[in-house]
């Protein structure tokens, strides 16, 4: 994991290291981080599909307004990753198209 150590003008502490899951396989990052810090520090770019050319879209605007970051959270497609705070045991999908809303994962609506 790359992440910033110190830096001149800024404070920060990280959470507790805890486990999640992406398209399959196990990352760790800090409880608390946005998803899409702990996965650009565990390396990955790509955090979606869009639905008509089917292009790649990854960490844009940081902030919650735009669509770039979009994944299946836990089975709840559309999760902005970039202002959603990450937590044990997560698990986190690249997003092909819209997304579908995966009811075994939600249990019965």
């Amino acid at each position: 994991m790359d992440l910033i150590a110190s830096h001149p003008v800024l404070e920060f502490s990280h959470g507790e290291k805890v486990s999640f899951s992406f398209d399959g396989r196990d990352m760790e990052g800090f409880e608390g981080e946005p998803i899409a810090m702990a996965l650009h520090a565990g390396g990955v770019k790509v955090y979606r599909h869009t639905p008509e050319m089917k292009r790649p879209r990854g960490f844009f605007c940081a902030i919650g307004k735009c669509s770039s970051c979009f994944m299946v959270v836990d089975g709840v497609p559309n999760v902005r990753t970039c202002v959603t705070p990450l937590k044990r045991g997560m698990k986190v999908e690249t997003q092909e198209g819209r997304g579908k809303v995966d009811l075994g994962a939600q249990g019965a609506f």
